[in-house]
């Protein structure tokens, strides 16, 4: 393992050489790319190392499956919670909101609150019910009374699905911040975010993830702190100065652009009602349900319940998590609006960021590093450029391990080799998913270039809030949920929550390029419909299912529940 790490580690630091040769012979008059930031280089390159240091640290304690995919569940609930903020916190919270706000002010908020009201979900019905049934993976959970080969199918479709969506947003940030850093260009910047990611995966697994992203929280919590203190002293710490100032700022691009000083006016006070995203009130529902509820389907927030020692720390995890989320969801209201009021106005800045503005939320996703830039100079510009890359790294390290577990513990270990498989060969399909899932994102990455990323997070939410949540939320709290209805309401949810997200506008008209007006679902988030669909699927194949295996389970259902309360029989730490 080690000599593996150590060529690893060299292939790595060539890579990243070969990355600072190209990007110093950039040409910095092209303008997809911008001059090379030597200072946020540094700090990039000192992120790089020091995490790469945790995974040889963690590759040395990863000996078991329990391990790898959950650290031995040794993880506290202050340190799991600041982890849980860290996964959260993604490149679409940071950069793809920041964006939003900037490009529709305060219809951005719509994503704020809907990805945070998603906590209290799992904080009173999930997160204690999940420590106490599971192990590794949530399908542990959904399945614990039901046919495990069926329920573990469906769950590993769900949760490859849920990560493919997620990752794509994540390659894209990665790939944009990197372009904007380095000069490189953006397929060589994906390539290099891919890489990196799968080093940690495969060598570190849980531990070294969890830790990536406690120091990336840590480190974006005091980032984005710094920004919005900064924002506010401009204004006098008055949020009314800010956002009048904003209203007159766009105000002015509006009239720039050729409307009449009324119609100027009112696209300028438009940012600060709703309508400039959501256009209609079934779309504003359906999408705050996909954000709502899709956190609790998440299947690698999901998995992080599985790192603590009993239920009482998983709760205390959800209490911590949610608080750093609240915190940090406030702020990066402000600096969205501070994009609009420091970043527009700047000579500098504002040909990258008014592409957001000419061309609606889908074209430039770094409003929050410009406004670093014009508050903190080049030093903190660099800082905040490499927390952002710090916080993709953190992410797509989490989501590819739920996605490389949902294979090798799901699929291999307990459906092809009914629960007899060895730690080695769970391990090696393990590791072998990850590198195929790196490939995928990064193949996906390159695509879906010019989406915003946001924007991909919802149809991830969507999927989840679709798919897995109805068959979680009913195996645990109803009694008369079967295996049968479980598998075919949720197949039903994940294939119309997929299938309504390729005909919406937003991936038939914007990523198809299909003509506008074509699309053949009117929605920009399909949660409402295939929400529905998924629970009425599981409640009407659950109720007409009168077979013998059936009455098993729903007697099984009373056993379930004293364990998902109580916490009797639940493995600790050390029955991990």
């Amino acid at each position: 393992m080690s000599r593996t790490l150590k060529n690893t580690l060299a292939a790595l630091a060539a890579l990243a050489a070969t990355g600072a040769a190209l990007a110093a012979g950039a040409d910095v008059g092209q303008a997809a790319k911008q001059a090379t930031n030597w200072t946020a280089i540094a700090m990039f390159g000192g992120f790089v190392i020091l995490t790469l240091w945790i995974t040889k640290w963690a590759a040395s304690r990863t000996k078991s499956a329990a391990d790898f995919y959950t650290a031995g569940g040794g993880i506290t609930g202050f340190q799991n919670g600041l982890a849980i903020a860290g996964d959260y916190m993604s490149a679409a919270s940071f950069l793809g909101i920041s964006a939003a706000v900037m490009a529709t002010g305060y219809d951005g908020l719509i994503y704020s609150i809907g990805f945070l009201v998603g906590w209290p979900v799992i904080t009173f019905l999930m997160a204690e019910r999940l420590r106490n049934l599971g192990k590794f993976t949530f399908a542990d959970v959904a399945g614990y009374r039901f046919q495990q080969t069926p329920i573990r199918g469906f769950a590993a479709a769900g949760t490859l699905v849920v990560v493919a969506f997620y990752l794509i947003a994540q390659m894209v940030g990665a790939g944009q911040l990197i372009k904007l850093l380095f000069g490189l260009d953006y397929w060589m910047a994906v390539v290099i975010v891919g890489a990196l990611m799968m080093v940690y995966v495969l060598f570190g697994g849980m531990t070294a993830t969890t830790w990536v992203q406690i120091i990336k929280a840590i480190m974006l919590l005091a980032g984005v702190s710094f920004m919005a203190f900064m924002v506010l002293a401009q204004f006098g710490f008055s949020p009314e100065a800010l956002f009048a100032k904003a209203v007159q700022v766009r105000t002015a691009i509006e009239a720039n652009g050729g409307k009449s000083p009324e119609a100027a006016a009112k696209a300028g006070l438009s940012i600060m009602g709703p309508g400039g995203f959501v256009k209609d009130p079934i779309s504003a529902i359906s999408f705050g349900m996909a954000l709502m509820f899709g956190t609790a389907g998440l299947p690698h927030i999901l998995m992080r319940f599985f790192t603590v020692p009993d239920a009482k720390e998983a709760r205390k995890s959800v209490l911590w998590a949610t608080t750093w989320i609240g915190y940090f969801y406030v702020l990066i209201f402000i600096i969205g609006f501070g994009a609009i009021t420091l970043v527009l106005t700047n000579p500098e800045l504002s040909d990258v960021a008014k592409g957001v503005i000419k061309g609606g939320a889908g074209t430039a996703n770094m409003a929050a590093v410009l406004v670093a830039k014009t508050v903190g100079g080049d030093v903190f510009y660099g800082f905040i450029s490499a927390v952002a890359f710090a916080t993709i790294l953190a992410v797509v390290a989490g989501l590819t391990l739920s996605g490389a577990s949902a294979v090798s513990h799901d699929l291999y270990a307990t459906v092809i080799k009914k629960g007899k498989a060895d730690t080695a060969s769970e391990l090696k399909v393990s590791r072998i998913t990850t590198i195929a899932l790196g490939v995928v994102a990064v193949l996906l990455g390159i695509v879906f270039e010019k989406q915003n990323i946001a924007f991909m997070v919802s149809l991830a939410f969507a999927i989840a809030a679709s798919a897995n949540f109805p068959v979680l939320f009913l195996s645990v709290l109803w009694k008369d949920c079967t295996t049968k209805g479980a598998v075919i309401g949720g197949f039903l949810g994940l294939v119309s929550s997929v299938g309504l997200t390729i005909v919406s506008p937003s991936v038939w008209e914007a990523t198809l390029g299909n003509p506008k007006g074509s699309a053949l679902f009117p929605y920009t988030s399909p949660a409402l419909f295939s929400m529905a669909i998924g629970f009425v699927g599981i409640w009407l194949f659950s109720v007409l299912d009168r077979s013998p295996q059936a009455q098993k389970e729903r007697a099984a259902f009373a056993a379930q529940r004293v364990r998902s309360e109580t916490g009797l029989g639940a493995s600790g730490a050390s029955g991990h």
